[in-house]
């Protein structure tokens, strides 16, 4: 199997895997399922990395799932490609819309520690629309490691909606690959909250004029977990636009990482690019390591990048205490309000009340 990447690359800077090299996996057994998230849309459901047709409901879309030769230079992909299991393949025709639909994937390592590879594609032609709902979910020790291929032709428009539940001894590793034709629009929003460590890596490559990605995400991590959110959004083609927002909030050691790099190419004149990171730390312990790139070619571009990083204000926690809020509530209620502006983006109803629901309980986990 290809070795896991170190952090002597510079990709991996920030996020150690010597913790995941040390485990043993163990084949995936048959497992007690718990009640899954239905929200009434069609669902296709993955058990410890198998399809489940009885849990599922999928769209008639759906195809059998199978293996492509896999030719890249990013090692977990590779991995997924020489122990891919299951996954889901579908294409959506010319001008179909075809609403929502929900991916999730439940996994068990209580028994003994699995690994999971799931591979995913999604095709959109010409003018299609969709959008994905997708939960991980799971308990124990185990590693997810899934790919998705998605290819959107021309005007298609694909509404990518993420909520990272795992188990709390987990490791989430994803890598989500995008091309993008003139005219289409990829919107990708993630909300972390599970896993011992994770990370979700976006690679968008923007193949023709006017189209435009937003990776927008939150981070919600405490205690020992480590959060890391990378991209790599290319520009190839003139006047296209991408947006990438993402918010942390991290209590006690916890750590959140973020690199987002733009790469513009000679051709892609009338770029519009722009990144920003902002984090809050509830706790002196807690660490935030943010690497913003740009590589433009092109001279007539517009790019840029901003990052914050800072505590509670206690101005704002004294005034809504003046006020008759107990300090509990008011550290709540500016935390909260950190993150609504992260929802902005999340505008199907499913999703969004999925993703409020998410961030209630850790609130109230606290």
């Amino acid at each position: 199997m290809t070795a896991l990447p170190s952090r002597k690359l510079e990709a991996w800077r920030y996020t150690d895997l010597r913790s995941l090299a040390a485990i043993s996996f163990a084949e995936a057994a048959p497992v007690a399922v718990p009640e899954l998230p239905d929200l009434g849309l069609p669902r296709i459901v993955f058990i410890n990395g198998a399809f489940d047709p009885v849990r599922s409901t999928p769209p008639d879309f759906l195809e059998k799932f199978s293996r492509v030769a896999e030719a890249s230079d990013l090692p977990l992909a590779l991995i997924n490609a020489e122990q891919a299991q299951d996954g889901m393949t579908f294409s959506l025709p010319e001008g179909v819309d075809a609403g929502a639909i929900l991916l999730v994937s439940y996994a068990s390592g209580v028994a003994a520690p699995v690994a999971l590879h799931p591979r995913h594609r999604i095709t959109l032609g010409l003018g299609a629309k969709l959008t994905l709902i997708e939960i991980a979910m799971g308990e124990g020790v185990y590693w997810h490691n899934p790919v998705i291929d998605i290819a959107l032709h021309a005007s298609s428009a694909l509404s990518h909606y993420r909520l990272q539940n795992e188990g709390q001894d987990a490791f989430h590793l994803a890598t989500i690959r995008a091309k993008i034709a003139a005219g289409a629009a990829y919107e990708s929003f993630s909300l972390v909250i599970g896993a011992r460590l994770s990370r979700a890596e976006f690679h968008a490559t923007l193949l023709g004029p006017k189209a435009s990605t937003h990776l927008n995400a939150a981070q919600l991590l405490r205690g020992h977990q480590h959060g890391d959110f990378t991209s790599v959004v290319a520009h190839d083609a003139p006047h296209c636009g991408s947006r990438q927002t993402v918010k942390s909030v991290l209590d006690g050691p916890a750590r959140g990482v973020f690199q987002g790099r733009i790469e513009v190419a000679r051709a892609a004149q009338k770029t519009d690019g722009y990144q920003m990171n902002q984090a809050l730390l509830l706790s002196p312990d807690a660490e935030m390591d943010i690497k913003p790139e740009l590589e433009i070619f092109a001279d007539d571009v517009k790019c840029s990048h901003g990052a914050t990083i800072g505590a509670l204000d206690p101005e704002q926690i004294f005034y809504l205490r003046s006020r008759g809020i107990p300090e509990d509530q008011a550290r709540a209620m500016l935390i909260r309000a950190f993150l609504t502006e992260a929802l902005e983006p999340v505008t199907d109803a499913a999703a969004r009340e999925m993703f409020e629901a998410a961030i209630e309980a850790w609130w109230v986990g606290q």
